[in-house]
Parts: structure tokens; sequence; C-alpha cells
């Protein structure tokens, strides 16, 4: 077969990591950085060009989307390219966006009945005290949706921090998300890592000393983990809720069941294939080979 990874950095773990599993299967494989990606949409002959060269359809069995947040827009319009193209892409386009929108995705499981921490949304609400109250009010978790990573996500210990906080956000334009605080979580969560509709890989990841974010980037620590089978079924379904064949759903553990807060398109393989053991990036490729089809894209035609 002959792949493409959509990736900025060839050099990244995860994306040398895919490169590896599918040349040890004996595929051909490139990375392609998609920001430098230029496309042609003639309907007699759509095409992606990348440096000198030119993509058409046929020349790809299979495109990994490795997509970063801050080039969601531009990324995404490089994968649905493809899709027009007939390739087979592991994460659709429309999926990718959908899991990128923090608000859409949380209204998208709520309305499914996921487990999700009490959430509130306001563009400029009269009542600041009112927004705190309908989470429980104090601590309490604000969240920038266009962060990632941990980065944009506050911990407002008091009613009076929370305030300031939001106003302060609200002050400048940010649009923001207020959560509920999950104290029986103790700093920790889990990443499950799903694909094609199965758990393939679990960790957990515990915040360091003084810190209530949990991820890697930021100091973190991952363990292997057990899952309930509810935590494995909340998964599985959240995966299914965003159309996502390979993602990192995150999870908390609270008194109420699993709790999802984030699925993502893009999941690092470091942390995981290093907790796990697992060879995560080959049941990727392991996946590709059984599903990869000519347009095959469900969404097609669909926006």
């Amino acid at each position: 077969m002959k792949i493409a990874i959509l990736s900025r950095n060839s050099k990244l773990y995860s994306t040398s990591r895919l490169v590896e599993a599918a040349k040890e299967r004996n595929h051909e494989v490139r990375v392609i950085d998609h920001i430098r990606c230029f496309m042609d949409m003639g309907t007699d002959n759509p095409s992606i060009h990348f440096k000198s060269e030119e993509f058409n359809p046929g020349d790809f069995d299979a495109v990994i989307p490795r997509i970063g947040a801050s080039v969601t827009f531009y990324g995404t319009s490089v994968v649905r390219q493809f899709e027009m193209m007939g390739t087979y892409c592991v994460n659709e386009s429309v999926a990718i966006s959908r899991s990128r929108d923090k608000l859409r995705s949380i209204q998208l499981l709520s309305r499914k009945g996921v487990g999700i921490p009490v959430t509130a949304f306001a563009n400029s609400p009269d009542d600041v005290k009112g927004l705190i109250r309908e989470v429980g009010g104090a601590p309490l978790v604000i969240k920038v949706l266009e962060g990632t990573q941990g980065i944009g996500v506050v911990l407002a210990e008091t009613k009076k921090a929370a305030e300031s906080v939001i106003e302060a956000f609200m002050g400048v334009k940010s649009n923001i998300l207020i959560q509920e605080f999950i104290k029986e979580a103790g700093g920790s969560d889990i990443r499950c890592l799903v694909v094609g509709g199965k758990v393939i890989a679990a960790m957990q990841r515990t915040a360091p000393e003084g810190e209530f974010r949990s991820n890697l980037h930021r100091g973190g620590s991952a363990q292997l983990v057990k899952l309930t089978p509810s935590e494995r079924a909340t998964a599985i379904k959240a995966a299914k809720i965003m159309g996502l064949n390979v993602c990192g759903v995150d999870l908390l553990r609270s008194a109420r069941g699993p709790l999802v807060m984030e699925v993502n398109s893009s999941p690092g393989l470091k942390g995981i294939e290093e907790a796990t053991g697992k060879d995560v990036a080959g049941m990727i490729i392991d996946f590709i080979e059984q599903n990869a089809k000519p347009n095959k894209t469900r969404t097609r035609g669909k926006g």
C-alpha cells in the first residue's frame, strides 16, 4: 500500500513511529506537510500539489491525518481534498472538525447520553454568579475553547477567583466553558486509545505535585491502567459519536461513573506506548490494511 501521513514534522515521535510501523509491513509511506500543500479543485481532475509534486486520485491508498489544533481549518481542507479524490482517510475531515470544536463535542456527547462534567457556556451573562452556581460552585474549571494540551485551562478554587477569571476572559472576548471540578478524580485522568471501535490501549495520567492538569506535556506521569466495562464502553461510544476511527478519549473517574473530558483526533503515541508497552502505531497500520478502500468516505457529499 501507499500511505501518506499529513504531519508538520517527520521527526515527531508519533509520526516517526507510524512511518516505522508502515515500513515494517512493507508499505510505501510519505510524510507530507499539509500546510505546504495547495489544492486544485477543478471538476475534471481534483489534485493536491506539494512543492513540485502533484498528487492525483490513486496516488495513495490511505491518508493518516495528524492535524495540529492551530491549523485545523487548513489541515481539514487538505483532508477533504483527498476525500474528493477518493482516497481513504483514517479520520475524515468532518469528524476532525467536529472533535476540535469543544462546545459542539460536549453538546453531541450530552445529547447521546454520554457522561460529561456539568458544563456551562455563555457569551456575556448578566449574572456571572448564576453561571458559577449552575456548575455547582467553586472550585470549578474554566477552559478556553481554542486551548490544547492543558493550555488555557484554569482551576478557580474560590467563588471570587472564578468571578474574576470569567470576567477577565470575557473582557478580552475569549470563548470559554465553565465546568464542575471532579474532586474525586484526584488530579488523574484516563487516556483511552480507540482504533476501529475498540480500545486498544489505556493509561492513567497523574498531575505533578501542585498541578491539577495531568497532560504529559505539563509534567504529568503515566502508567498502565485496567479499565472497567463502563469506561471501555464510554470511550467507544464517544469515538463513534465523533465519527473518529482513531482517537484518544480522555475520561475522569467520578462518583457517578466515567465522564468524558475530550476526544482527541490526533492523539500522541509516545506516552501510551511507553506506559502500556503496546505497538499502538502498528495497530493503526493494521486497521488501515483491513479497511482502506477507494471512495470509502462515509460523509462524502455532506460537507
